[in-house]
């Protein structure tokens, strides 16, 4: 694919084949982020994992320090008091067999998460086709199946993201907007290593974390010495 003028400009400033330090990598990628909207940055990790195997999957979940400056938009499945303690704690969107009949009648996906008490997950059922491949699917180790709504919410809105392997092996994950600056996006970077580290099956086996890089939306990939 052919790149435009702007982006082979920027991408002379990195060296391909050079491994930078978390710092300097991060410093390069806000130096090569020339859109005119505040590009968000993405760290891209390769993991030494075989996630076709049950006991070699790595998911969870994690809380970045300075948020991921974006403002997602939650929808709870509740009913009752449960319903109340969602409103009151934020949720864009709250309901029940009224949102599983929108999201089928008028394929309406107007929120980025999904959250649900453990009840309601037979009423979810109804549309699990749907929101498993959109990633939308409430999930325990999302911390989106819950009985703790409030705390649900509140960490979402705090800047919680899920990391989880794809199909190559690779967990990305958002870890802010060029805005922030190098120094933040480093915090942030630094809290889903830990976390994916910390998140090392015991069935893994050789190099568990291959390679490490970032980007930004419209910039080039930057290798992280890690």
């Amino acid at each position: 694919m052919k790149k435009g003028k702007r982006y082979n400009e920027v991408a002379k400033l990195v060296d391909k084949a050079q491994q930078y330090s978390v710092a300097e990598a991060l410093d390069l990628a806000v130096k090569t982020a020339s859109a005119k909207f505040d590009e968000t940055v993405e760290l891209h990790v390769k993991l030494g994992v075989d996630g076709r195997n049950a006991d070699q999957q790595v998911r969870g979940v994690v809380v970045l320090p300075h948020g991921t400056g974006k403002t997602k938009k939650i929808l709870v499945f509740a009913k009752g008091d449960n319903a109340d303690i969602a409103t009151k704690a934020g949720a864009d969107f709250v309901g029940a067999e009224d949102m599983v009949t929108k999201i089928q009648s008028q394929n309406w996906f107007g929120f980025d998460v999904c959250v649900t008490t453990p009840d309601m997950m037979p009423v979810i059922g109804r549309i699990a086709k749907v929101l498993g491949p959109k990633g939308l699917m409430p999930n325990p180790k999302s911390g989106t199946v819950t009985t703790d709504l409030a705390k649900a919410i509140a960490e979402i809105k705090a800047g919680k993201v899920e990391y989880r392997l794809d199909k190559n092996n690779i967990v990305h994950v958002m870890i802010g907007k060029v805005s922030f600056g190098a120094e933040k996006l480093a915090e942030n970077l630094t809290t889903v290593m830990e976390a994916l580290i910390k998140a090392k099956p015991a069935a893994a086996k050789g190099t568990y974390i291959k390679s490490v890089s970032v980007s930004s939306t419209m910039g080039p990939g930057i290798k992280v010495q890690y």
